[in-house]
């Protein structure tokens, strides 16, 4: 089994779609990572991971906003195609299993409440429901 774990932000609203009967929302997460290069120079790298969550829990859509910083984990799919020039291609993504609202970017303007009633640590996963295990 592989098990992917992103932590980021969302770079568009998310999008729900119907595929064969089937719900799914699709979204992209961006991880800017710092660093230093050889000489010393601070540099950004910013990787873009396109995520799709295969649920009929689409109540968390409307809070999947531009900006907002999320927890998601999954596993690779992997599609391969055919560009127009005829060569074969293929592009990786998230089938999400487990998503959490970690909070929205100052100035966002996000003005909604999430689904549990503020707490943006708010989880959504597939199959199991959302319990609060906390010992206090």
């Amino acid at each position: 089994m592989i098990k992917l774990q992103v932590i980021g932000n969302l770079g568009r609203d998310a999008v729900v779609n119907n595929v064969n009967g089937r719900n799914v929302i699709n979204f992209s997460v961006a991880h800017t990572e710092r660093f230093k290069d050889s000489t010393g120079e601070q540099k950004e790298r910013t990787v873009w991971v396109d995520c799709a969550y295969w649920s009929d829990k689409t109540a968390i859509a409307p809070y999947l906003k531009k900006g907002t910083q999320v927890y998601v984990e999954g596993g690779p799919d992997v599609r391969v195609y055919q560009n127009q020039e005829g060569k074969q291609g293929a592009s990786l993504s998230l089938r999400v299993q487990n998503v959490q609202l970690l909070g929205s970017k100052s100035g966002s303007g996000n003005e909604s409440t999430p689904p549990n009633g503020g707490n943006m640590a708010g989880s959504i996963s597939n199959g199991d429901p959302v319990e609060d295990d906390l010992p206090f």
